[in-house]
């Protein structure tokens, strides 16, 4: 059984049509990528699997839950986690306390007001700094980090709550190749708990550590498969390749 099930998944704006009838089977522990050229539905397909947009047609199973209707913060406690692509943390707090807000807040509002949550949750929020190369700078402004630090924060307060699959929209953007490098490393061990469908237009960092990707153009699902797969594929070479 698929950790996760889309089924003839359509979004609709007017005559627009984001997507178009996708499908998509993610499996527990797999590192699945999303590619298609600027505007075919890959960043559309990641927020109607969180809950920012619903479906206007199709259906959505999670650990064999419906969730197609249900609320981005049901499904997030349920287990499915996303970072936007644009880096969203809380630049006036430290570093710990953005992870530590992102565990409170799997607790409900009143742990956000129970001074005691901090003790009991510093090992947690330590080991999820550490992870990502952070616990150096534990007590600096979350604004005073750069950006590739600004990213891996984000996606350490993803991580947190231990999610089971954790959704990322093109987190290297901006970064150096350097940061490309380490982000792919850090990455790696979460595959013991976690899997992940991770949009990117960084095709050498997509295929580092994917085990398969879906090509996305126009809405409409190009092609899964292996990495070999994927690169082998005439239509990809013609529609998608040429246009990274």
């Amino acid at each position: 059984m698929a950790l996760l099930q889309v089924s003839g998944v359509t979004k609709t704006y007017g005559p627009l049509k984001a997507l178009d009838g996708v499908d998509l089977e993610i499996g527990a522990g797999s590192f699945h990528g999303l590619i298609g050229p600027n505007g075919s539905g890959k960043s559309s397909l990641l927020k109607a699997i969180a809950g920012a947009h619903f479906p206007t047609t199709g259906r959505i199973l999670f650990d064999n839950d419906d969730i197609t209707a249900m609320p981005p913060y049901q499904r997030s406690r349920r287990g499915l986690s996303l970072k936007f692509q644009i880096t969203s943390v809380l630049t006036e707090l430290s570093v710990y306390d953005n992870v530590l807000l992102a565990l409170q807040a799997t607790e409900g509002y009143g742990a956000l007001f129970r001074s005691r949550s901090r003790g009991r949750l510093d090992d947690e929020v330590m080991g999820a700094l550490e992870r990502f190369r952070l616990a150096g700078r534990a007590d600096d402004l979350a604004g005073e980090l750069s950006h590739g630090e600004q990213q891996w924060l984000e996606i350490a307060m993803a991580l947190a709550p231990r999610p089971k699959l954790l959704l990322l929209d093109e987190p290297t953007g901006g970064m150096s190749p350097e940061e490309r490098r380490v982000t792919g490393e850090l990455l790696a061990p979460i595959r013991r708990h976690c899997a992940l469908v991770i949009v990117e237009h960084d095709l050498d960092f997509i295929k580092n550590i994917c085990d398969r990707l879906t090509v996305l153009d126009q809405g409409r699902v190009l092609g899964t498969g292996s990495v070999a797969e994927i690169e082998g594929d005439a239509r990809v070479q013609e529609i998608y390749t040429r246009r990274v």
